[in-house]
């Protein structure tokens, strides 16, 4: 099912997001994970690239054993970075002949090596490009896209930024998942200015709880202008072990998302980062975990 068609059928989504790993211990223990968070009836699960499509083949893996092992909708990403129309076009026409029928659309980030976006030979300079490109060769595909409540890290322009989002929007995109943030506020204001500019799709709010302190930094490093509020901050430092952090980013996200959903956010986005833990604590915490057909 596309995911546009489960967001016409639900007041609000609850979604996953992994990402593809490197060894086969690490394919077992993600799928152990998958195991324990379907009982919550996610309304999707999406699999990532890696920056500069690093995982590209891991992902399209990963994304073909979800489709034909469970019964979940699942939502691969696909990036403009180091590929030609060509190649997403084979990309595309593999995931069709398997049932895979949602994609979320992305420009992508550069390889480590290279400082700024570079597009392939005979490949796409911009996420708005790719979706019409998917709109036009595979109809029946849906499209999800990216915003960035706090901004775009290659888009200072904050005008621009929503110009190239409402772009991407009116070429096709069926729905918007945000970029992680620990601020609501800045949530709220990016919905708000999407509403000016015309973009009317359902906005999805992306989160991702702290569960330890290298992993706060690694997120303040991975997702460039995130805004951590200090105090949230006050509380990680004060909690002294990563136990405590977990506990601290946790009880953060679930607040988080108790006021996404007393302001009737159309869905939520939890980047698990491969682990069902920080996830299901948060269900259990929010009183959704046996209650809620989630996916209904």
């Amino acid at each position: 099912m596309r995911v546009k068609d489960i967001l016409k059928n639900t007041n609000r989504s609850f979604s996953f997001e992994f990402f593809p790993p490197k060894t086969d211990a690490g394919w077992e223990k993600l799928f152990l994970t998958i195991s324990d968070l379907m009982p919550l009836k996610p309304s999707y699960v999406s699999v990532t690239y890696g920056a500069g499509g690093s995982t590209r083949e891991h992902t399209h893996e990963m994304v073909i054993r979800i489709q034909r092992e469970t019964d979940l909708t699942v939502v691969s990403h696909l990036t403009c970075v180091g590929s030609s129309k060509d190649e997403i076009k084979s990309i595309l026409e593999k995931y069709t002949e398997n049932g895979i029928e949602n994609i979320l659309a992305l420009r992508g980030d550069p390889p480590e090596a290279q400082k700024s976006y570079i597009p392939a030979g005979d490949g796409f300079a911009r996420a708005a490009e790719l979706v019409s490109f998917i709109k036009k060769h595979f109809p029946h595909m849906g499209i999800g896209v990216a915003g960035f409540p706090e901004g775009h890290p290659d888009t200072p322009n904050r005008l621009k930024e929503i110009e190239y989002l409402k772009a991407k929007v009116d070429e096709g995109a069926d729905y918007i998942v945000t970029q992680l943030f620990f601020d609501n506020r800045d949530f709220y204001d990016f919905c708000e200015r999407c509403e000016l500019a015309g973009i009317h799709v359902p906005i999805l709010a992306g989160i991702m709880p702290i569960t330890s302190l290298r992993g706060m930094i690694r997120i303040a490093e991975l997702a460039a202008g995130a805004h951590l509020p200090a105090r949230l901050l006050k509380s990680v430092y004060r909690a002294g072990n990563d136990e405590y952090v977990a506990k601290v980013g946790i009880h953060w996200a679930t607040e988080q998302i108790r006021d996404l959903i007393d302001n009737d956010v159309r869905g939520v986005h939890f980047y698990t980062l491969n682990q069902s833990k920080a996830t299901l604590k948060i269900y259990e915490s929010l009183g959704v975990k046996d209650s809620v057909q989630l996916s209904a």
